[in-house]
C-alpha cells in the first residue's frame, strides 16, 4: 500500500491532427494545444479510498491514465509511496487498472486471465531493468510476496517456462509446475475464492455475465496484489441490481485488503456510497475534495451543490438585506444567526439561495412560503418529487409519500432555512466558505 500525491500535475493534448507533435511544457506555451487537466493537486492517503467524479468530459478517466502510466504528462509529478513515476512504464508502477469494458483476453480462460499479470511480472522485469538508470535497482513491487515471485520467475532455468506452458493443458499428473507457477496458483486460487468465482476458472469470457466479467476483472488486479487499484468506471455497465451488489463487493474488498483506490465515476450515488473522500472535478480542475457528508452539506462553490445530491439542488435569485433577511418577489426568508457574518458583505446586493428538493416542504399560506401549482409528478413509493411552477421559478421538492397531491393543485412550499446555501452570484463560491 501507499501514498499517491499529484503535484501541480496538467495534461494538453493538440487540438488538431496537423498540430500533432511535440506537447507544450507549460499550459500556454502551445497555442494549439488544449488543456484537459489543469494544475491539478491532490494527496490520495495510503489504504485510502478516493472517489474521482465529475461529469462526462472533465478529465477524470484522463487523470486515472496518468496516474497508471497509459498517458504522458505535460507537466507536475506523480508520486507512488516515494518514487516519483512521472517517467516509470507502466508495469513498473506497481499499479493495477480495472477497465470500464473488463479488457479480458476472450481466448483465456478464467484461471489464465487471473495468472496473466502474475506470469508476466518476470519477463516485465528483465525488460525494464536495463532500460533503467545504470546501477539502480528497481523492482515493481514493494510487496515480499511479490518480490519472492519476482525472484522465482527470473531465476527459473531457461527450459522451465516453455515446459510449464506446453504441459499447461495435460492431465494434473502430466504436467510440469514449478516453483514460480505453484506461487501463481496459490494466489489465483485464493483470490478466486475470495471473489467467488472458483467455480468459473476453467470457464472462457464469453460463457460469463456481465457481472462475472466484472469480477474475473477485479480479481486479475487483485491477484497481482498492488499498492494502488485504478478502477475507470467499472460498473457502468452493469444493470442497477447487480451494480449495487458489486458495489458493495468492491468497498467491502477495498477494506479488507486495504489498498489505496482510486476510483472514478460519474455517477454520484457510487461516489457517495463508495468514497472515503470525493474529489469533484469540472473542466479539467478539481472544484473540491471533502468526505460525501461534507459535499452535501458545505459544498464549496454552486457546481459541486448541483452535482452532488439527487434531483439536483433548486438556484434562486435573491437580494439580502444584513443581518439574516433574503427577499424575493415571491417570498421572504429569515436565515439562522449562524449567517449574520457572512451576509453583511452583502447587504443590499444580489446572491443565489441554494435549496435541495428535499428541504422543501408542503406548508400554509405565509409569506415565508412559495405559491405554485404542480406541473409534474413522480410517486416512487419511498417518496414523490413534484415540479412546481410558481409566478417567475421552476422548482423540485421531495415530499413524503404520504403526502396526497395532484398534478394541478395549488400548493405551498416551506424553506427548511437550516438548510439554505448561498452562492455568490458573480463567482458562483459559496459564501460560508468565503
Amino acid at each position: 500500500m501507499a501514498q499517491v500525491a499529484i503535484e501541480n500535475v496538467y495534461k494538453t493534448f493538440p487540438k488538431s491532427r496537423q498540430s500533432h507533435g511535440a506537447e507544450a511544457t507549460e499550459p500556454d506555451a502551445e497555442p494549439d494545444a488544449a488543456a484537459v487537466l489543469k494544475r491539478i493537486n491532490l494527496t490520495i492517503e495510503d489504504g485510502e479510498f478516493m472517489v474521482l467524479v465529475g461529469p462526462s468530459g472533465c478529465g477524470k478517466s484522463t487523470l486515472l491514465r496518468l496516474i497508471s502510466g497509459l498517458e504522458a504528462i505535460t507537466g507536475g509529478s506523480i508520486w507512488v509511496g516515494d518514487r516519483k513515476v512521472n517517467d516509470l512504464p507502466p508495469k513498473l508502477r506497481d499499479t493495477a487498472m480495472v477497465f470500464q469494458s473488463y479488457a479480458l483476453y476472450p481466448h483465456l480462460t478464467v484461471y489464465d486471465n487471473l495468472a496473466f499479470g502474475l506470469r508476466r511480472m518476470g519477463a516485465d522485469l528483465e525488460q525494464s531493468l536495463p532500460s533503467l538508470e545504470s546501477g539502480k535497482q528497481l523492482s515493481p513491487s514493494d510487496s515480499p510476496a511479490n518480490q519472492e515471485l519476482e525472484r522465482l520467475l527470473t531465476e527459473s532455468r531457461w527450459w522451465e517456462k516453455p515446459l510449464v506452458s506446453v504441459t499447461r493443458r495435460l492431465p494434473p499428473s502430466l504436467r510440469y509446475i514449478s516453483e514460480a507457477e505453484r506461487l501463481i496458483d496459490e494466489r489465483v486460487r485464493a483470490v478466486a475464492k475470495m471473489l467467488q468465482i472458483d467455480l468459473l476458472l476453467n470457464r472462457q469470457p464469453r460463457q460469463l455475465s456481465g457481472g462475472q466479467k466484472q469480477r474475473v476483472a477485479l480479481g486479475r488486479a487483485m491477484a497481482r496484489n498492488p499498492q494502488v487499484f485504478l478502477m475507470d468506471e467499472p460498473l457502468s455497465n452493469l444493470d442497477a441490481k447487480l451494480r449495487m451488489e458489486t458495489r458493495a463487493q468492491i468497498v467491502n474488498l477495498q477494506r479488507q485488503l486495504g489498498i489505496t483506490t482510486i476510483y472514478v465515476t460519474h455517477d454520484q450515488v457510487e461516489a457517495m456510497t463508495m468514497g472515503h473522500r470525493i474529489a469533484v472535478m469540472n473542466l479539467g480542475q478539481i472544484q473540491q475534495v471533502a468526505t460525501p457528508l461534507e459535499l452535501y452539506n458545505r459544498p464549496a462553490n454552486r457546481f459541486v451543490a448541483g452535482f452532488i445530491g439527487s434531483p439536483p439542488m433548486n438556484v434562486i435569485p435573491v437580494q439580502v438585506q444584513a443581518p439574516f433577511l433574503l427577499v424575493h418577489p415571491e417570498f421572504r426568508l429569515s436565515l439562522p444567526s449562524d449567517w449574520d457574518d457572512r451576509l453583511l458583505p452583502y447587504d443590499n446586493r444580489g446572491a443565489l439561495l441554494g435549496i435541495r428538493p428535499e428541504h422543501l416542504s408542503l406548508a400554509l399560506p405565509a409569506p415565508k412560503n412559495i405559491r405554485g401549482h404542480i406541473t409534474h409528478l413522480e410517486a416512487l413509493g419511498s417518496e414523490t418529487y413534484l415540479t412546481v411552477q410558481t409566478e417567475g421559478l421552476t422548482l423540485l421538492a421531495k415530499i413524503p409519500p404520504d403526502e396526497v397531491v395532484r398534478i394541478g393543485d395549488e400548493v405551498w412550499l416551506a424553506i427548511a432555512s437550516e438548510k439554505a446555501h448561498l452562492f455568490d452570484p458573480e463567482s458562483d463560491a459559496s459564501l460560508w466558505s468565503c
